[in-house]
């Protein structure tokens, strides 16, 4: 099984991208890993957030495949804290043999067919975080809940 994370849009910020590159380095250390982005849509503030969402949309669903277990990360989703996020893993990892495919929507979020595609959402946290700095939080979690299921030292109880 691999590990995709599948985002939309490349950041601004250069705190991000190092945030991304060192826990993905990380990550492919304890697991298959893999970040995918899908480019900005070109000239999209001529879009309505509806029409943006479902351009978005079709994007997302040409790269995910049948054998994908799609995961929106999304503030409707389930919480967990990290030990149950690392005992989640483990359960997709026994019992799947899908990818797991992690999704991080554009700044106006999902569209409809996304959603409808989706075998689970996934809330990081009840307060918004740009789709941006979400990578990092995202990462550092994943991060974490390999860590915490190969024993390592990074989580402390």
């Amino acid at each position: 099984m691999k590990i995709q994370l599948l985002q939309v849009g490349k950041t601004s910020f250069s705190f991000v991208r190092e945030g991304e590159q060192l826990y993905g380095e990380r990550i492919k250390r304890l697991t298959k890993f893999e970040q995918v982005t899908i480019p900005n849509l070109k000239k999209s503030n001529k879009l309505s957030e509806g029409d943006i969402r479902k351009k978005e949309g079709e994007l997302i669903l040409q790269k995910i495949s049948s054998r994908d277990y799609l995961i929106l990360l999304d503030d409707k989703g389930k919480t967990y804290t990290s030990l149950g996020f690392a005992q989640y893993l483990k359960e997709k990892q026994n019992y799947s043999s899908k990818n797991l495919v992690f999704l991080i929507g554009g700044a106006y979020g999902f569209s409809e067919a996304v959603y409808q595609r989706a075998d689970a959402q996934i809330s990081l946290s009840a307060m918004t975080f740009s789709h941006q700095i979400i990578r990092v939080v995202f990462l550092e979690q994943l991060y974490r809940a390999f860590s915490i299921l190969k024993g390592g030292p990074y989580h402390h109880e």
